[in-house]
């Protein structure tokens, strides 16, 4: 099968034009996709465990008798890391490295908890910064395998003082990525599962028997997860 690409020319008159439309989302799919994300979220809301069963089984193939069943143990990230190639192990420690020396910087550019002053008037103005206590990061899975994404959420939400990090991540037919799994362990994170789409975002967002609820939730994922968090379920700083 040919793949036809399709060339925009930025010197055109129409060019913003051209652009915009490539871009844009079809009304009836844009439509669809909403629908289809608030009949999951409303699902999971009523129904928690049960309705990620389902859901997990209708998106991922992934059949489980309970979510605890899904939970994807330190002990497995552990066993992930240690199981990589030296390469790609060293190469994962030197990212998780780089990035949490960031982290820490700017951390202590802010200061420990913010700041305080007078101005000249005599208002006290000033920034607390206070850690969540439990933070929820989405790592994409469906297509390929992106550590990246649990160095790049994880990490800076221990650096800020988080009290808990769970993670979520679908693995269509059950096939789990040595990598995700090791960046997690290198990272922080305390519980994982193995759940996608609109129904983690709500899992971590409401909460249920098994998956705890959170007070943020990071991370890019696909249409149905953007759905999701533009409805309200998702998203901030860690502090």
């Amino acid at each position: 099968m040919s793949l036809k690409l399709r060339r925009l020319d930025t010197g055109s008159p129409d060019f913003p034009g051209q652009l915009e439309r490539l871009l844009a989302w079809e009304d009836d799919v844009d439509a669809g996709v909403a629908q289809a994300v608030a009949e999951i979220v409303s699902a999971v809301r009523a129904r928690g465990d049960a309705a990620l069963l389902e859901l997990t089984q209708r998106f991922d193939g992934l059949s489980a008798g309970s979510v605890g069943e899904l939970r994807i143990g330190s002990r497995d990230m552990q066993a992930a890391y240690e199981s990589l190639a030296v390469a790609d192990r060293e190469a994962l420690t030197f990212a998780a490295e780089r990035i949490r020396t960031y982290h820490e910087r700017q951390k202590e550019g802010q200061g420990p908890g913010g700041f305080e002053f007078t101005d000249s008037l005599g208002n006290r103005l000033g920034q607390r910064v206070t850690p969540v206590e439990r933070a929820g990061v989405y790592v994409p899975g469906g297509q390929a395998a992106y550590p990246s994404t649990v160095l790049m959420t994880v990490i800076p939400a221990r650096v800020a003082g988080v009290g808990e990090v769970v993670m979520t991540v679908p693995t269509p037919q059950g096939e789990r990525s040595p990598l995700v799994l090791a960046a997690a362990h290198l990272a922080g994170v305390d519980e994982a599962f193995t759940v996608g789409g609109a129904q983690a975002i709500a899992a971590m967002a409401y909460g249920t028997a098994t998956v705890p609820r959170v007070d943020k939730i990071v991370g890019p994922g696909g249409a149905f997860v953007a759905a999701a968090n533009a409805n309200g379920l998702a998203y901030a700083d860690f502090q």
